[in-house]
């Protein structure tokens, strides 16, 4: 190990699923070899996850495979955790990670209830622990470009904003009986899974945060217990309301298609900016099996922007988190309770039938 490996913060992941393993692991924490080089602020060490099934997947990784939840937490070469597995693990988890002393970031949604998610900042910050939740999507270059320009006025003044994320999650009947469709409680549906993405980059992208929400479901078409979708209102504290469609179970033609129901449409008085793609596990990255867009649509014309550096999304919310270990400046978690209170409007609106709520 380098010697800036020697001083880096040291992590363990729990729940060790395929996004774990392929978007937490080898682009996050840089194990493709082949296409990342090593971190110098995190290394990964090892994992654990309730089922054994992907003990094998961990090992060819290198990673140490954990026999128990507390034989981890018991490392002391371990300095924090990444927890991805369902979303109802997620604060009994984080809570028994933060009581061992270990520094935390959460897969999104950060809990399934507003009391929990706040028992866990309130823990971190008693303990003067960083808290992070990965809200990845923020880091994507053109996402970040996307923000600059609607916030230096390209597009002139906003008027209107949509964002959707649809897609054929549920077809298959085995994923019709993953948590994710099987279990309500689990908050797993399109609203938890998906709109918690809109619902963060909608304020990241316009510059404000929502403050109030409206939402209806979608019809009922798949023999799944959690929402097909929904179409969720909302408004910023600016002032400016927009929408975000969000669905499973809706097939497209090609890939390319299904890839364009990713991303969003800032509509203004000069332009449009248009983002296709950009609302997924993707980076930009060039080797990846489908390229990300960004246009610009002013005066009959559709220009093509790309951001100046494409950097890896997981990456930088990994470096983002153990830069404030190292530092002694813990992140609060507070971004990821307010997102989950913004799902939790959308779920409350649409059973009174879609009336506006107010989220402070």
């Amino acid at each position: 190990m380098s010697n800036d490996q020697d001083h880096a913060v040291r992590y363990a992941v729990i729940g060790f699923g395929g996004i774990a393993e392929n978007r937490i692991a080898r682009e996050g924490f840089a194990l493709d070899r082949r296409r990342f080089a090593p971190l110098r602020e995190a290394v990964l060490l090892g994992a654990w996850s309730r089922s054994d099934r992907r003990r094998r997947a961990a090992e060819e990784l290198g990673l140490h495979w954990y026999e128990s939840l507390e034989s981890l937490l018991a490392d002391e070469r371990l300095d924090a955790v990444f927890i991805a597995g369902n979303n109802a693990t997620h604060v009994p988890y984080a809570l028994q990670a933060l009581a061992a002393g270990k520094h935390v970031i959460l897969e999104k949604p950060m809990g399934v209830t507003s009391a929990e998610a706040e028992a866990v900042t309130a823990t971190a910050a008693a303990r003067r622990l960083s808290l992070s939740v990965d809200h990845m999507m923020r880091r994507n270059g053109f996402n970040r470009k996307a923000r600059e320009l609607i916030l230096s006025g390209a597009c002139g003044t906003v008027r209107h904003a949509e964002l959707h994320v649809q897609g054929g999650f549920g077809l298959r009947p085995e994923e019709r009986t993953t948590w994710r469709c099987a279990d309500p409680g689990e908050l797993g549906g399109p609203i938890g899974d998906v709109g918690s993405h809109c619902l963060y980059m909608a304020e990241y992208l316009l510059g404000s945060p929502i403050v109030r929400i409206a939402a209806v479901y979608e019809p009922k078409v798949l023999p799944v217990p959690v929402e097909d979708g929904a179409m969720i209102r909302f408004e910023l504290a600016s002032g400016l309301r927009g929408v975000i469609r969000v669905a499973f179970g809706v097939s497209y033609g090609t890939a390319e298609e299904a890839q364009d129901q990713l991303g969003y449409e800032i509509y203004g008085t000069a332009g449009t900016l248009r983002g296709c793609g950009v609302l997924g596990q993707l980076s930009g990255h060039e080797d990846e099996p489908r390229p990300l867009r960004l246009e610009l649509h002013r005066n009959g014309e559709r220009i093509a922007v790309r951001p100046e550096h494409t950097e890896n999304i997981y990456r930088q919310v990994v470096a983002e988190h153990a830069a404030s270990v190292r530092d002694g400046h813990p992140l609060s978690g507070e971004e990821g309770v307010h997102n989950l209170r913004l799902c939790l409007a959308a779920h409350a609106s649409a059973r009174q039938g879609g009336v506006w709520l107010d989220v402070r």
